[in-house]
């Protein structure tokens, strides 16, 4: 009989029968109405966790907390191998369904009580999500100080520094993206060190009652999560300082230093106040489990718990500080002494002048048949870490890259539609009818920076490589799938949550209870005075200052509305599946109102799109701090002027930049050598191209050659019916309710600039380890597979720092070899086939 594991308790309370049973998926019974019989069959085992994991009252004595602290009543840190051995000796063998099985959204969750008949309340973990239970801890200690002044002093720091790195670094010809994980591991130290140096004197304000410590104990846990969410919000890219950067180095045109700074803060803002709207859905909600935070809650338990040595065996600190070490080891190799590693073509390297062979093979420029890569950072670059994404939406993205890249993409491309044959495979840039880039400045009116049908009737119609055409039209295909998944699968659920927040009678896991009981909430009408504030703001920076930015009020509002309407629909998507679907609804929309003007389409495109995907990151870090039961209050504090700080800092340093370096972003005009290439910036500026300058009419409607894209909408929102038809039909086969036709269709929505290799590279190791490995040796999964995701990043995110700051800020870039090429040797790959098209560096084919 195969072993539990420690936290897999006695309800099953997903919704799944001890024998596996969906049935219970789709009941409409009230949820402890199914606990009920399930809890009395394993009372014994119940009362077993109760005394080792230590009960939390609902009056009087409170539970330890999550870092291994001495709860208050007394008793001892959680043993996890004590919770191993009680539930061992059940012997009952887990359910069937695991990670793949995620049950059907169901807000009625309600509070077991104990029968003793006192006032006590003994927490059982009733998170319906396995992967949940496996590694958040039920227990808190809401007497430990989170926002102290170490909290702030470390805090502030590390998101201006990250902020600051980020943006320097995204501007070179090889970005390196510092993630807030490096702050995570290195301000334990930090913070350890002034606990241990720092008097204990407190400090007052005279005139007022408050006073703070200058060390008020021991580092601890919440300090040390507050500290992280600090440098999230440092680490996460503000994009619309990629408006500044394409008005001043691309378009070549100045913009007002005030404006910009306003359009930057109200933009990130505008998201904060979105996510307080939709808190109660996708934070409280147990089913919103959002599987990229459980990376970072091992992480922060690896480090902070005390944990006794298994025999023979190791902690999952000293794991976690090994692969860290190797990690920082090896990435030497791929990153400076070995770089053509990350990603190996073998058939580039068998058929060297074969067009064709190429364009199969390349897994940067091509489909990547045959291709692969030795770097954690080929892995995890684009497409982040597929250790924290659930199995079946890996198996989601990857039946969608499989459909699309070597199916749709080849038929269509050699049988040449739409002349794709004239262009490369797979490309974001645009191009002239003869095979060339599209040089937009001929179509730009200089004296108002608007469109000019004159010129664009002498340059002639903009087209794209087939796979960008397809991009779009899957976009279109997403957004629409959306909307109808949602409605289909989640619709009675978000209806019923609704009506129980409104009438308070809305029930949550034990760490939504926690949190409840210990904290008091954010009161909702700070984010509803916010976001008024913010729009008020949003509108005074888009008609003030000679309307400079296009946009006009109605464009601000109608943006605002587009955010409010998406942010739900994505939010659970993101929430529940690790994956958030592209969205260019707003480019379209704002493109068939207000045509030929590239500010306004970027500048609605900002508030609409990237303040709900602002918003998704609030969320985000939102359920952070619920998992680790911060106080609400100090988690808004912290984001808050994270929000503000990080702004700013992102602004400055960008501003500084395109004000100090000659030629940055045109590597034609740049000094031989010279990193400031920009390459992130260039699909935005090709984007703002398509969407504003020439406007989806001229591509997408009645005056372009890709109108048939438009009906990527009709298939996306039917696309959705089947499945859920057949779920309905069929309850017994749960993997139905698993084909996840947004992430599905939305699965190549970053290519470019991810590439064939990463997909394949992250599909392989994601299905490994969350799949086979989850299955076959969930103990080792449960202990170990987040600590490795995030040993893994900080070694690779060290390495890169070092290797910059040590060698390539100095001019080494490493030993010139063949191996010092960063891209996989298939130079052909991005040719052009068709016969007479003529393109540097690619040779001309004719027929006969």
């Amino acid at each position: 009989m195969g072993s539990r594991s420690p936290v897999e308790i006695s309800s099953r309370l997903d919704g799944i029968n001890g024998d596996g049973d969906p049935d219970l998926l789709i009941s409409d019974k009230p949820h402890h109405d199914l606990q009920r019989p399930l809890l009395e069959r394993n009372k014994k085992r119940n009362m077993g966790l109760a005394a080792a994991v230590g009960s939390s009252r609902a009056r009087g004595g409170r539970g330890g907390d999550s870092g291994g602290q001495h709860q208050a009543g007394g008793s001892e840190p959680v043993d996890s191998s004590l919770l191993q051995g009680l539930l061992e000796e059940t012997g009952e063998e887990s359910s069937a369904a695991i990670m793949e099985e995620t049950p059907q959204l169901d807000l009625s969750n309600s509070e077991i009580r104990s029968d003793t008949g006192d006032e006590r309340t003994d927490e059982v973990d009733d998170s319906p999500i396995e992967e949940v239970r496996l590694t958040v801890p039920i227990t808190d200690d809401p007497t430990l100080p989170a926002l102290t002044f170490r909290t702030w002093f470390l805090g502030l720091i590390s998101c201006a520094l990250l902020a600051f790195c980020n943006q320097f670094f995204s501007y070179r010809q090889n970005p390196l993206n510092i993630s807030s994980l490096s702050v995570q591991i290195v301000v334990l130290p930090l913070g350890r060190l002034m606990a241990a140096c720092l008097p204990t004197m407190v400090v007052g304000f005279k005139g007022t009652r408050w006073s703070f410590s200058l060390n008020p104990g021991p580092f601890n846990l919440k300090e040390h999560v507050l500290i992280t969410i600090f440098a999230n919000t440092g680490s996460s890219y503000v994009y619309a300082v990629g408006i500044v950067t394409i008005v001043k180095a691309f378009y070549h045109r100045d913009i007002n230093p005030l404006a910009a700074m306003l359009l930057t803060q109200t933009t990130q803002l505008m998201g904060y106040g979105w996510a307080g709207l939709f808190r109660k859905y996708l934070v409280d909600s147990p089913y919103m489990w959002w599987p990229c935070n459980l990376v970072q809650v091992s992480l922060f338990r690896a480090l902070h718990e005390k944990e006794k040595r298994p025999k023979g065996g190791i902690t999952r600190l000293q794991f976690f500080l090994l692969v860290l070490a190797s990690s920082f080891a090896y990435y030497v190799v791929p990153n400076f002494l070995f770089p053509t590693i990350s990603t190996i073509s073998v058939v580039c390297l068998v058929w060297r002048n074969s067009v064709t062979a190429q364009q199969i093979g390349s897994g940067v420029y091509g489909l990547g048949v045959g291709s692969f890569g030795l770097d954690w950072a080929t892995v995890a670059g684009f497409l982040g870490t597929p250790l924290s994404t659930p199995a079946f939406a890996i198996m989601n993205v990857m039946a969608g890259f499989f459909l699309v890249v070597y199916v749709l993409l080849p038929v269509a491309y050699w049988s040449n539609a739409y002349d794709a044959r004239r262009f490369p495979i797979i490309s974001s840039n645009v191009f002239m009818a003869n095979g060339s880039q599209y040089d937009v400045s001929q179509v730009i009116d200089p004296a108002t920076f608007e469109f000019s049908q004159a010129r664009y009737d002498a340059a002639g119609q903009i087209n794209l490589s087939i796979f960008f055409a397809f991009y779009y039209g899957l976009t279109f295909a997403a957004l629409a799938a959306t909307l109808s998944h949602v409605a289909l699968f989640h619709g009675r659920s978000i209806w019923r949550q609704m009506k129980a927040t409104v009438s308070g009678q809305q029930k949550g896991d034990v760490h939504t209870r926690l949190m409840k009981r210990n904290y008091a909430v954010v009161p909702q009408w700070w984010f509803h005075v916010m976001l008024v504030l913010v729009l008020g703001l949003s509108i005074f920076t888009c008609e003030g200052f000679g309307k400079e930015l296009q946009l006009p009020y109605w464009g601000v509002l109608l943006a605002a509305g587009l955010a409010f309407f998406f942010t739900l629909p994505i939010g659970i998507i993101t929430a529940t599946t690790n994956q958030q679907p592209v969205n260019v609804v707003a480019e379209l929309i704002i493109g068939y109102l207000y045509p030929g003007r590239p500010l306004a389409n970027v500048v609605f495109k900002t508030y609409g799109y990237i303040s709900m995907s602002q918003a998704i990151i609030f969320l985000m870090d939102f359920k952070l701090g619920h998992y680790m039961k911060i106080p609400p209050r100090s988690m808004f504090a912290v984001q808050l002027v994270g929000t503000l700080l990080a702004s700013t800092v992102y602004f400055s340093t960008s501003w500084w930049l395109l004000e100090s370096v000659s030629n940055i972003c045109d590597p034609a005009r740049l000094p031989a050598g010279s990193p400031w290439t920009c390459p992130g910036d260039d699909v935005f500026y090709n984007a703002s191209i398509i969407w504003g300058v020439v406007g989806p009419q001229r591509i997408f409607g009645s005056l372009g050659r890709y109108a048939k894209m438009n009906y990527f909408f009709l298939a996306g929102a039917l696309a959705p019916v089947p499945v859920w038809a057949l779920s309905r039909a069929f309850p017994e086969r749960g993997w139905i309710r698993l084909v996840n036709m947004p992430v599905l269709l939305s699965a190549t929505g970053l290519m470019p600039p991810a590439r064939s290799v990463n997909y394949l590279m992250w599909g392989a190791v994601g299905l490994t380890f969350n799949h086979f490995v989850y299955r076959r040796y969930k103990a080792w999964w449960a202990r170990h597979n987040y600590v490795l995701s995030a040993a893994l990043d900080a070694g690779v995110a060290f390495m890169g720092i070092a290797s910059f700051v040590f060698l390539q800020s100095r001019g080494i870039n490493g030993i010139n070899w063949w191996g010092l090429q960063v891209d996989d040797h298939c130079d052909l790959a991005s040719c052009p086939t068709a016969p007479g098209v003529s393109v540097p560096g690619c040779p001309v084919l004719y027929v006969g």
